[in-house]
């Protein structure tokens, strides 16, 4: 059994529907990557997993039914979540936004800090910094950071390099390899940078127009002609 399931999922904003009979899995201790362009429904699969759209269909985490489950209690069961531009608390400081992940996972606070810190040491060096004085990249970082402070088996990290120079994208792909490498952590990224997804993830679903257009290993979307096109301009 797959540790995420998702099976013909539908989603909607009002009447207007954002995903269309998506399915995939992801196995235990995998690195997956969801590619796309913008608007193509990246955000919306990874808030449907969490509880914040309306849906139909199937979500299931190491087969527990998601869809009509309360966003605390999905992280409760062991989903993080990292969202897009890291939605902090601007006026609070770094230690207490990364305590703020900490509510569910309350007798892990010092061992799971300490795994942040190793990951991202600028976080303890900034410890006591508002979030709103915070580079982009640190503010990536803190919001990994906070999710990684619920203690999930999952991570969602939704477009972990937007508006972030390439030397920070290295570091925090590099950051998310070592933490799958020597805790088994299984991820699942969104992006639109392709060749960031490639260098990371071992599987990966091509998503547009909220419809899985194709899927695949890294080699075997490489030689898709038509997606080379589309992404890299061949």
């Amino acid at each position: 059994m797959a540790l995420l399931e998702i099976e013909n999922l539908n989603a909607f904003y009002g009447m207007a529907q954002s995903l269309h009979d998506v399915s995939l899995s992801v196995e235990e201790g995998e690195i997956v990557g969801i590619i796309g362009p913008n608007g193509a429904g990246k955000s919306t699969l990874f808030d449907s997993i969490m509880g914040m759209t309306r849906t139909t269909g199937s979500i299931r985490l190491n087969g527990t039914e998601l869809t009509r489950m309360q966003p605390a209690a999905i992280v409760r069961l062991g989903i993080g979540y990292a969202p897009e531009r890291a939605h902090l608390f601007p006026y609070m400081s770094v230690r207490d936004n990364l305590l703020v992940g900490a509510y569910t996972s309350r007798d892990r606070i010092e061992a799971n800090l300490k795994l942040v810190h190793e990951l991202f040491p600028v976080l303890l060096e900034r410890r006591n910094q508002e979030t709103s004085t915070q580079s982009g990249g640190e503010r990536q970082m803190a919001s990994l950071g906070r999710a990684l402070m619920t203690s999930p088996m999952l991570l969602l990290v939704d477009e972990p390099t937007i508006g972030l120079a390439p030397k920070v994208c290295l570091d925090i792909a590099a950051a998310l390899r070592k933490l799958n490498r020597e805790t088994g952590l299984t991820i699942v990224i969104t992006e639109q940078n392709v060749n960031f997804a490639m260098t990371l993830a071992n599987y990966l679903h091509v998503l547009e127009t909220g419809e899985i257009r194709t899927r695949g290993t890294v080699e075997e979307l490489r030689s898709d002609e038509e997606l080379n096109r589309a992404y890299f301009g061949q």
